[in-house]
């Protein structure tokens, strides 16, 4: 392997080598913005390295593709680097969290024994240079088109799915809505997929409700949830879902839970203590990430295996804002 060198570093960021000493050294006058990325090319392509090969493996959440945002402000996704970080060290391997982002010159140089990559849609970008640099790669949630020497972890999002719309006809919903996000992974298709197959089997008419990250306070939601059709229950399959609903609901007039059932899928705690504590779908990241970086562990060090997918159960926590009446079981 050829060692990098730090004029290497400064092509992929884009910037001069003079920017790339003063980044790492924390010298100069640079934003912090600048720092961080130049930071984050030189770790990515192993700059400083002697040059063998690295123990090191790669984390990418490419969920929406080459667009830019900072996913460890998400509770799900901090939940799943730490689990992955832990699981890399037990295994004897360092990890490093790689920022989204558009540019493709990082993942074609970074080096790393492996990559585990969160919420892959199809036709991704990343996994397309990765692939065609012979990378073992494992993913947490199911990718389109996997391959026979890569491995995958995930959950049963149908069954979860029809879970969690049981429950709320159990409690007394007969309008009940998704609120999804934009992403094409197979976590929101399965989703998707999945109510509207429960929609047609009890003749209910569906109503997806698109998530909007940018607004925190809910209130492009205002307008179905005071209109004369709104629904009864929503299942948000976000994080931000349920804040949104909650936000809208008290402008709305709407009481969570005596006319509106709320669940949300989140791995936020703040949701067991928000008023009214908020049922939750946790899709377990500690258990699933753990599990992946196991699996690709084991593609770097024996590649030959052929592993076999895994799925973990979810959990629903049952909590306020879903219940009206008595839960069996």
């Amino acid at each position: 392997m050829t060692r990098v060198t730090i004029a290497d570093v400064a092509r992929a960021a884009e910037v001069s080598t003079a920017t790339v000493s003063n980044a790492l050294n924390g010298t100069g006058r640079l934003a912090d913005s600048t720092r961080t990325r130049v930071r984050a090319v030189a770790t990515a392509l192993g700059y400083g390295s002697a040059g063998a090969a690295p123990r090191t493996l790669g984390l990418a959440v490419t969920t929406y593709g080459q667009q830019p945002w900072n996913f460890a402000d998400v509770p799900y996704f901090a939940r799943a680097i730490s689990a992955a970080t832990a699981a890399a060290h037990e295994r004897g391997y360092a990890l490093i969290a790689l920022p989204a982002t558009p540019d493709e010159t990082v993942w074609r140089s970074m080096a790393v024994a492996g990559v585990l990559v969160l919420d892959s849609p199809a036709g991704d970008p990343v996994v397309r240079v990765l692939r065609a640099r012979g990378i073992p790669l494992a993913f947490d949630g199911r990718p389109a088109g996997v391959r026979p020497h890569e491995a995958w972890v995930d959950n049963d999002h149908r069954a979860t799915t029809r879970q969690v719309l049981d429950h709320l006809a159990d409690q007394g919903a007969r309008r009940i809505a998704l609120m999804a996000g934009p992403g094409e992974e197979h976590y929101t298709r399965s989703c998707l997929a999945a109510y509207r197959r429960w929609c047609t089997e009890h003749d209910s008419e569906p109503c997806t409700i698109p998530l909007t990250a940018e607004d925190e306070e809910g209130r492009l939601l205002d307008p179905l949830l005071s209109g004369p059709r709104r629904p009864d229950g929503i299942y948000g399959i976000y994080d931000p879902c349920g804040r949104q609903v909650l936000a809208s609901a008290a402008r709305c007039g709407i009481r969570v839970p005596d006319d509106l059932l709320v669940v949300c899928a989140s791995e936020d705690p703040a949701y067991a203590v928000a008023e009214p504590p908020l049922s939750t779908v946790s899709l377990a990241p500690q258990d699933t990430v753990a599990l992946a970086v196991s699996a690709l562990v084991d593609l770097i060090e024996r590649p030959q295996h052929r592993p076999e997918p895994v799925i973990v159960p979810a959990r629903l926590q049952i909590r306020a804002s879903s219940t009206r009446m008595p839960v069996q079981g």
